[in-house]
């Protein structure tokens, strides 16, 4: 029971940062595909003016997850790191790169300057959802092994299932973001730009659906447990994550930007959730199950009752930036 429970506030964390982490990297990967410095001036600026509160925030569900892995899951910890420490390197460095780059381009004056971290920022952007989605596919399809280092560090991450997170996990960031950006540029008040973005919105999420239908010859042949789990236990939602995708692409078109926004995170958590039902119990598929790897009750119930404190905290803090920066700008009567 406090292992089920343990793993559901896991995965409840890994949610969040798909969410918002997410639409953070996929921001990057739009600011990349904006155009030369004047053509893509004003929507780089949205995008600054939109990450800009939160980008270092939506890295601590992030860390969130990997203390909860370490701290009630240590086989498995050790297990994902040891087999998987080449992915999982590039995408840390890929995040430290990204920040800095982001940082740096702000406080530049010169152009040559401007250029080279936003080239950083948005290659960063680009490559380290790939690399971490690279690690989700390790995991699904079976390659992690239990004890250190036991899988090929090699094709644990460059294999079809991988390749396949990778490339899905690049659109569907970019497309949460383009939803995002919407209704971003609508409350400012640009709707030229909002209906840019809600046509990136919606080039993006068919992009995701085709590689998703795609991916079913893949997992299909490379994962067959996985593809297995999808299409019978978590069916249900696989179904409500295209139900909610192809809900969200009609919202996009009648301009229903902040509906659309709960469509594609619902789109996204519930594909998410669908591969944890799929693979349940086993959290190293045919070889660790959670009740295998989980720690020692008493070291599960000091976890959970630590988050419950630091809920008290965390939750309304995160709670009031998120709300603080979607509100509008203030409008001021003209004087007369």
């Amino acid at each position: 029971m406090l292992a089920n429970a343990a793993l559901a506030v896991m995965w409840v964390g890994l949610t969040c940062y798909a969410l918002f982490g997410g639409a953070d990297f996929g921001a990057g990967v739009w600011d990349l595909l904006a155009g030369g410095a004047e053509r893509g001036r004003e929507r780089r600026r949205l995008i600054e003016h939109s990450i800009g509160p939160v980008w270092e925030a939506n890295h601590v569900w992030l860390i969130f997850v990997v203390v909860m892995l370490w701290s009630a899951f240590s086989p498995v910890f050790a297990a994902v790191m040891s087999t998987l420490y080449i992915p999982l390197t590039l995408a840390a460095l890929g995040i430290i790169a990204r920040g800095a780059a982001f940082a740096f381009r702000k406080a530049s004056t010169e152009l040559w300057q401007q250029r080279l971290f936003g080239a950083c920022f948005a290659l960063s952007s680009l490559l380290t959802p790939f690399f971490l989605g690279t690690v989700a596919g390790g995991v699904a399809s079976g390659r992690v092994p239990p004890g250190l280092a036991r899988g090929d560090v090699v094709t644990g991450w460059l294999n079809p299932t991988s390749l396949l997170g990778g490339v899905l996990a690049v659109v569907t960031c970019a497309h949460l973001a383009a939803v995002y950006l919407c209704a971003d540029a609508d409350r400012e008040g640009r709707p030229e730009l909002a209906s840019a973005f809600a046509r990136d919105a919606v080039i993006s999420g068919v992009a995701a659906g085709v590689v998703a239908l795609a991916g079913i010859g893949v997992l299909h042949a490379d994962a067959p447990q996985l593809f297995h789990g999808l299409t019978h236990r978590a069916l249900p939602l696989v179904l409500l994550s295209a139900v909610a995708g192809l809900a969200g692409l009609a919202l996009l078109a009648r301009r229903r930007f902040v509906t659309a926004r709960g469509a594609a995170a619902v789109a996204v958590a519930a594909i998410l959730w669908a591969w944890g039902a799929a693979q349940y119990p086993a959290m190293l598929v045919g070889n660790t199950t959670v009740a295998q790897a989980a720690a020692h009750g008493s070291v599960l119930t000091a976890v959970l009752a630590s988050l419950g404190v630091g809920a008290v905290l965390l939750v309304p803090s995160l709670w009031l930036l998120y709300a603080t920066f979607q509100r509008g700008a203030p409008k001021h009567p003209s004087p007369q």
